[in-house]
């Protein structure tokens, strides 16, 4: 499964934005990475370009996509009847991965894909080891009865009750089941992510 491996505190800082979670190296450089990222001479002005491209890279790292599946999914957003860039939100919001996280049954992301490519989800009732599956309204997703006892499910479980303060989602704690109830609405979506540049950067 194809996914980005390099590094996260790094690439976190270029994009100004806490896009795996916030860590300690990210709060303590409050600065771009290289040779010259905590200069506090002046500036250029980002060009309009830079700037759709930085969005874009910020919902991909954001949400654990590459380019590919991230075209894809845009395309599918703008033949919807919805407003492309919220449509856009709502499929990543709907993927199986972070369905998982929102849940509170991974604390990242990343860790929720890896629940789902080992084999520890089920999705209504039956094993999916594929992050990217597409759940629909009435889905449930619940942890296999054998990994139930895994310490990072039963950790994050007890800890997380916050993550799943969703409308949209459902959660019993003592089955460990979760339900999709809608798609989400974008005031809803806590992500920063500037969408109208992302559908202006590939309208071009």
């Amino acid at each position: 499964m194809a996914r980005y491996t390099g590094p996260k505190a790094k690439k976190a800082r270029a994009l100004d934005e806490p896009i795996f979670g916030y860590s300690r190296a990210f709060e303590r450089k409050k600065y771009k990475p290289g040779q010259h990222g905590n200069t506090r001479g002046r500036r250029r002005q980002p060009s309009d370009y830079k700037l759709q491209l930085t969005q874009k890279q910020i919902a991909k790292f954001t949400y654990g996509v590459l380019e590919r599946q991230f075209r894809n999914l845009f395309e599918k957003a703008q033949a919807s009847r919805g407003v492309t860039g919220e449509v856009l939100l709502q499929l990543l919001e709907a993927r199986l991965d972070n369905v998982v996280y929102r849940l509170g049954l991974a604390p990242t992301r990343r860790a929720a894909r890896q629940l789902v490519s080992h084999r520890h989800i089920m999705l209504n009732g039956r094993l999916n080891n594929v992050p990217s599956t597409q759940l629909r309204i009435g889905d449930t997703v619940s942890v296999r009865p054998k990994s139930q006892g895994l310490e990072v499910v039963r950790d994050t479980v007890s800890s997380k009750s916050d993550v799943r303060n969703y409308g949209w989602l459902s959660f019993d704690q003592g089955k460990m089941e979760g339900s999709f109830l809608a798609y989400p609405e974008r005031e809803n979506i806590p992500e920063k992510i500037n969408t109208q540049l992302i559908v202006e950067l590939y309208s071009k």
